[in-house]
């Protein structure tokens, strides 16, 4: 690599704010599924909705904004959430002083559950079986439990969903019970233990 290369590769930033260079993800099961694409905006069009399992190649921030828009406020509106979530990770910044993409990525890895439960029949009685949850479902199930918590926490609810998101995220990231994501997780893997 050149040093043109080098500079043109640490030109982009997430929001033109912060670089996604020298993040790493503790989890060696989900390195391959945060990913961490260099992008200026996380809007890709769509582009990975067609194939199976590409939406792994997704830049993570982009997977939140997607996240976020489910229903309610911003339902289907990308502009929206991504000035929400926008918002959040400058929440995030001035609260830690660390870079906040990297505050997602550890909050994605603690609130990712590894155990969940499915029912299998035999004869007619049906029984709950613990069962490992595959690497991509735990960041699917992770982003949304972030993005279901700050929907929960903002509703009826003088704090703005930027605010809320940015704890989401922050709580998630210090493993902290506070946490909706967390305690969706901890929740799970109890259940899953008792079904082993």
């Amino acid at each position: 690599m050149s040093k043109d290369d080098k500079k043109t590769h640490s030109v982009f930033k997430i929001f033109d704010r912060w670089s996604l260079d020298g993040i790493e993800v503790r989890d060696a099961g989900l390195r391959g599924y945060i990913s961490l694409k260099q992008t200026k905006t996380p809007h890709s069009g769509g582009r990975h909705e067609h194939q199976r399992f590409m939406k792994s190649g997704v830049n993570i921030v982009e997977r939140l904004v997607n996240n976020m828009m489910r229903h309610g406020r911003c339902g289907g509106r990308k502009a929206t959430a991504i000035g929400m979530v926008r918002n959040a990770l400058e929440i995030i910044h001035l609260r830690t002083g660390r870079n906040p993409v990297e505050v997602l990525v550890e909050a994605v890895v603690n609130a990712a559950p590894c155990e969940d439960i499915t029912r299998v029949a035999y004869g007619g009685v049906v029984y709950p079986v613990s069962v490992d949850i595959s690497p991509q479902r735990r960041v699917d199930l992770a982003l949304r439990h972030l993005a279901d918590g700050a929907r929960q926490a903002a509703f009826s609810n003088p704090k703005t969903v930027d605010e809320a998101l940015a704890d989401e995220i922050f709580h998630a990231a210090s493993r902290d019970s506070k946490s909706f994501a967390v305690k969706r997780r901890d929740e799970m893997e109890r259940v899953a233990l008792a079904s082993r």
